[in-house]
């Protein structure tokens, strides 16, 4: 259990003293201490109003390591992401930071494929996962690199490498995004995708290419979803116009898209 740790850390983040805590949710300063400290655990009606007081779950409070986590997904947690039927029960998204505690953007090789559906909230494996720089994507988002196999989404071939956006809500989904969606089943796909959520609480998975047909996700049956912003084909990059910051920076990414292919393929 990580009840007293997490709490401390949460009262430092918002530069409170335990008195401020204590007095916020109508307890002694001693017992709010003592909980801290887990010298003793408090009783159901306290643990309630603690986890009001800090706009977490008390799921969260008492099973994870908010040490681990980054700054941005404690600030995620906090806005009460929460509810299953919205891909919110993966807000405890294991990701690495660098030195400035900015989210970085990890790149699962061909190799590290089949395991991501068992590691993909595992920070020991994520952790392990090569890393890659684009400057042109937006601070404030979560991203990772998928390489893709296959023909399904023609024009897009075997080997093109997608750069996704996090999905928190997966309610947010627009009919026909392109999207990678991670399942227990099929492990890492990238289709179109159609929300089916509220009257069949499903995804309808789409391929580009007519060959294959449709089908549906139950939302119990995916883990993660991520949207493409861009891509690395062939020889070329293709960035979503709204993700970029600098057009100009794109002439010197071309540089080093041989680079990251080679992390990916080696």
């Amino acid at each position: 259990m990580f009840f007293g740790q997490n709490i401390k850390l949460l009262r430092k983040r918002r530069k409170l003293s335990q008195a401020d805590v204590a007095s916020s949710i109508d307890i002694p300063r001693s017992s709010y201490s003592g909980y801290e400290n887990q010298v003793v655990q408090p009783p159901f009606v306290t643990l309630v109003k603690i986890s009001e007081f800090f706009n977490l779950s008390i799921d969260k409070l008492i099973k994870y390591d908010l040490s681990t986590v980054s700054e941005f997904q404690i600030s995620e947690l906090e806005k009460g992401f929460d509810v299953d039927i919205k891909g919110d029960k993966l807000r405890i998204l294991a990701t690495t930071v660098d030195s400035d505690n900015t989210e970085s953007v990890e790149l699962i090789p061909h190799k590290a494929k089949a395991g991501y559906t068992v590691g993909y909230s595992d920070p020991e494996y994520i952790s392990s996962l090569p890393i890659i720089k684009l400057p042109f994507l937006s601070e404030n988002k979560k991203y990772r690199a998928f390489p893709i196999s296959g023909d399904s989404m023609l024009p897009l071939v075997d080997g093109t490498i997608i750069i996704a956006e996090y999905i928190k809500d997966w309610n947010s989904i627009s009919d026909g995004d392109n999207c990678v969606v991670v399942t227990s089943n099929d492990g890492l796909v990238l289709k179109r995708v159609f929300n089916r959520i509220t009257d069949e609480r499903a995804l309808m998975l789409v391929s580009s290419n007519p060959v294959y047909k449709p089908y549906f996700v139950d939302v119990n049956d995916i883990l993660e979803v991520w949207k493409q912003v861009a891509y690395i084909g062939t020889n070329d990059l293709f960035v979503a116009s709204e993700d970029i910051h600098n057009k100009d920076i794109i002439v010197d990414l071309q540089k080093d898209i041989a680079l990251i292919k080679k992390q990916i393929f080696d």
